[in-house]
């Protein structure tokens, strides 16, 4: 007496194994299964252990049936019931519940039997339909072997490896695999249309990590055994044949329970399109909890063949039972009734033999999936021809369809229509009653076959997979080293592939891999390359200076490839540098490379900027006292000039101050101090460098040689000074310049003798201004116009009219107005007595010295050197005097500064 044994539970509880097992320790034995890629597989399992000779394959498109076969492996479909087994297994049992296949799942679970040992594996939503049922089963749970949980929404390119992708459509499907393919490398395909031959190839490219993500429909759900760590859902609705539908949550825990295998834990997310799972399914999905099976689909398999209309009839007879429901939309039965309203064959069709003739043709699976039109007029065709049970399709005629499908040429969609075709005739030759010397068609169909799969799965590794990652991705895993070679341009081939190239110290992947995730082209080339790196290090560490330039964005250039840029140090004369790339290296030649090119921008600063180095660190600052330490501190601060228009009256530099400035490469005039090296084109662009570094924003450098101008609105004081000009109204004139034009026009004072006088038009040529623009520049030095041309509107006399006038004492001459020039002045001015200075009485008469100790320079600043040329006060008790306004350091420099009293 047979046993019936339900064994049900999640996916990864080795239900299919179990059955296997039991099966191979019969005599005989027979097990049906959902898809034919796992008929396919486990037929191969079985083969391995029991030989070919005994096991049989039989599928709708093959049959591989020997005499001595004792084992079958069948897709539920296409189950030789009739054959006699000791064992017998039904495996997906849940799938009776599906609109399309269900009912023959159903009949399979209520009629077929082994004689000794039957089994039904599925999901454990079956068992109380299975009790409803009265079939006397004995139910068996089993618990997944691992844990299944939720990783929570992911992004498609931050999936982690061992990964399949589960969209719901070729087109999701391609759209996925093509990201992959640039962000990861590339992504294995496996889908249900595709042939065995093609999903195998497919699958081996995922198994032996070529690549290490899998794109695949919902059937990775149904059996496929894959090392999966993680499920991600592109989507939760699929169309079923007839609608677009939401998932049940069973539905997804089939497909989620696929990720991990054995005992090592699986995940499941959301990605893509997917929206964000809600907590009641992702706690019936980690518990494996679903609501219960409550009805199945049936159709009554005790059919009447005497016409095609008792056909229609048993067909169409109701259950009896509400748990077996009937389906009237199968495609089968859909078509049987357009044939029975074809006038060509007429629902007059009588006679067993003939009625069971349309019947096979009836059920021609939907392999193009063309729609019930579509395969309606297929079937239709076919039954024209083969309506008469003793009719054959003819050589010529299956040689035609054959010749229109065999080219294995096309992109990967007419390769999948030819294939689909392919198997509709495959299905027919397997078909004795249909086609004239079925064997040799179907050895045809097959060949026919094996070129499509191979070409669709060279097409679809070719999109699809980056041979350039598999390649080096294969070399990685090797333990010999990689081959690798490097031309004298600096181009990079890894394994013969080329992978980018070198610039400076750093990989460039080629522009076509640009889509790559980067770790195998990136390791590939950097591990062969390592030697090649510390070479290049090495060399750069025993270069002389002239191997070595700075870009205007603060590169440091080496045989014209960036190596190394500068970064933020304590001041704008002390930059940090840092390498470009070159990490792969050891860390003893980074930083032996490092120090060198350090040491290089010290001297190119030195060299370039002699005074600034030699007020900085050098022994020129210890000469500098007061007022003039101050004045070149300030120097220090701004980069070429400073601006004296503004100061204080009383802040005059004495004539041996002057001097002492001279000395250290600053002078001072009616305007301005100014560093005279700093000026040249050479050190203003370094300047423009290094001030654009310190202060995290560009510092515009200004015009090579312009001795002016124009203004806009992007040049601050503080920019113009570092490049050593001055504002001059809407111009910039270059500090040299603009002394030389003060002395210019004090000359014309002098000349003039009175306090109203005229500036010949040549003098715009000082400072290389237009004509029209020179009244502006003029203003600029305390002038105002006293008459101008009715014409041209042009002053033509000029006067004295602010501080600051050019032809006064000049900064650091420290002498006094005479009584009798102040006369002059006021006679000349028209009587009115000057209006005394701040800080200072009329007649120019200085401001006392404030005789309190000046304060010492913050000891951490790099001008703090300076202290020791501060004098040594004597006590003494101060005299009341009116308080002083004290200039301010300028922000911002990185200089401490306190300024000397």
């Amino acid at each position: 007496m047979t046993t019936l044994k339900a064994v049900l539970g999640p996916t990864n509880t080795g239900k299919t194994h179990y059955a296997l097992e039991r099966m191979m320790g019969h005599a005989t034995g027979m097990i049906g299964l959902p898809l034919r890629l796992l008929a396919r597989e486990v037929y191969d399992r079985v083969v391995a252990a029991k030989g070919a000779a005994a096991c049989a394959l039989i599928t709708g498109e093959e049959r591989i049936w020997p005499k001595t076969a004792r084992y079958f492996i069948c897709t539920v479909e296409s189950m030789p019931v009739h054959q006699r087994v000791d064992f017998l297994a039904i495996d997906e049992i849940q799938l009776a519940e599906d609109r399309d296949r269900g009912h023959i799942f159903t009949d399979r679970i209520l009629h077929a039997r082994g004689m000794s040992e039957t089994l039904l594996l599925g999901s454990d939503t079956m068992g109380p339909i299975l009790r409803r049922l009265d079939l006397s089963v004995d139910t068996q749970r089993r618990e997944r072997f691992s844990e299944l949980k939720h990783a929570g929404p992911i992004k498609i390119t931050k999936l982690p490896k061992r990964t399949a992708i589960v969209a719901f459509n070729a087109e999701q499907v391609y759209a996925i695999a093509e990201l992959l393919r640039r962000q990861k490398g590339g992504a294995a395909v496996v889908m249900g249309a595709l042939s065995p031959r093609t999903r195998n190839a497919q699958v081996e490219l995922y198994q032996n990590g070529d690549v290490d993500y899998l794109v695949a429909t919902d059937a990775i759900g149904m059996g496929l055994n894959l090392d999966v760590d993680m499920i991600a859902f592109a989507g939760r609705s699929k169309f079923d044949g007839r609608r677009h539908r939401a998932l049940t949550a069973a539905e997804c825990g089939q497909i989620a329970g696929r990720a991990g295998r054995f005992r090592s834990d699986g995940w499941f997310c959301s990605s893509g399109e997917c929206p964000p799972f809600d907590e009641e399914m992702v706690q019936a999905v980690e518990s494996h909890r679903f609501d219960p099976v409550d009805e199945l689909q049936w159709r009554n398999s005790d059919l009447d063949f005497r016409s095609i209309k008792t056909l229609i009839s048993s067909l169409s007879r109701p259950s009896g039972r509400p748990e077996l429901r009937q389906n009237p939309e199968a495609l089968d039965e859909w078509v049987l009734r357009r044939m029975a309203e074809d006038a060509a064959i007429g629902p007059d069709v009588c006679g067993e033999r003939q009625v069971r003739r349309l019947w096979d043709l009836a059920r021609l699976p939907d392999f193009r999936k063309a729609g019930p039109e579509g395969h309606g007029r297929l079937v239709i065709g076919l039954a024209e021809t083969l309506a008469d049970p003793d009719a054959r399709l003819g050589e010529l005629a299956m040689e035609k369809r054959l010749e229109a499908l065999a080219s294995p040429r096309g992109d990967i969609a007419s390769l999948q229509q030819r294939l689909a075709a392919i198997r509709t005739w495959t299905y027919a030759a397997h078909r004795e009653d249909w086609l004239e010397n079925a064997a040799v068609w179907r050895e045809k169909t097959r060949q026919v076959e094996d070129r499509l799969s191979d070409a669709l799965h060279e097409a679809l590794t070719a999109r699809f997979v980056d041979k350039r990652t598999t390649a080096l991705l294969a070399g990685l895993r090797k333990e010999d080293a990689l081959v690798s070679e490097m031309d004298t341009g600096g181009e990079i081939k890894v394994e013969g592939h080329i992978v980018g190239r070198l610039r400076g110290l750093s990989f460039e992947p080629v522009s076509t891999a640009g889509g790559l995730e980067g770790k195998a082209v990136r390791g590939a080339a950097i591990q062969a390359l390592k030697p090649i790196l510390i070479q290049r290090l090495n060399a750069i560490t025993t270069s002389d200076d002239l191997a070595f330039q700075l870009s205007d964005a603060g590169a440091i250039l080496y045989g014209g490839e960036p190596i190394a840029r500068l970064a933020k140090g304590a001041d704008w004369l002390s930059p940090r540098v840092e390498l470009i790339g070159g990490a792969e290296a050891d860390d003893a030649s980074r930083i032996a490379a490092g120090s060198r090119l350090q040491a290089w921008i010290e001297a190119e600063i030195a060299r370039k900027l002699p005074t600034h180095h030699g007020l900085k660190v050098g022994e020129a600052a210890k000469s500098l006292e007061g007022l003039a330490r101050g004045l070149a501190f300030r120097i220090m601060e701004t980069g070429a000039a400073v601006d004296l228009r503004q100061d204080e009256p009383g802040h005059r530099i004495e004539a041996d101050q002057r001097e002492a400035l001279r000395a250290v490469g600053i002078r001072t005039g009616r305007v301005s101090a100014h560093a005279p090296d700093a000026q040249k084109p050479a050190p203003q662009r370094l300047i423009s460098v290094l001030r654009t570094v310190f202060d995290d924003g560009i510092c515009l450098a200004a015009p090579e040689g312009a001795g002016s101008f124009p203004l806009d609105e992007d040049w601050s004081d503080a920019t113009l000074a570092a490049n050593g000009y001055l504002r001059f109204g809407r111009r910039a004139v270059r500090a040299d310049l603009a002394e030389r034009l003060a002395w210019e026009v004090a000359k014309r004072r002098k000349e003039a003798g009175k306090n109203l006088f005229a500036l010949p038009a040549e003098l715009a040529s000082v400072v290389s201004c237009p004509g029209d623009e020179f009244p502006d520049v003029a203003k600029g030095l305390g002038l105002v116009p006293a008459e101008k041309d009715p014409e041209t509107g042009l002053p033509t006399l000029w006067r004295y009219g602010g501080r600051g006038r050019p032809d006064g004492p000049q900064q650091g001459r420290g002498k006094r107005a005479r009584p009798e020039q102040g006369q002059a002045a006021r006679a000349q001015g028209g009587g009115k007595r000057p209006r005394p200075e701040r800080g200072g009485k009329s007649g120019g008469k200085p401001p006392r010295r404030d005789h309190r100790p000046a304060k010492r320079p913050d000891p951490d600043s790099p001008f703090a050197a300076l202290a020791v040329l501060l004098p040594e006060e004597k006590p003494r008790k101060p005299k009341r005097k009116p308080k002083k306004k004290r200039s301010k350091p300028q922000q911002g420099s990185g200089f401490t500064y306190t300024p000397f009293q």
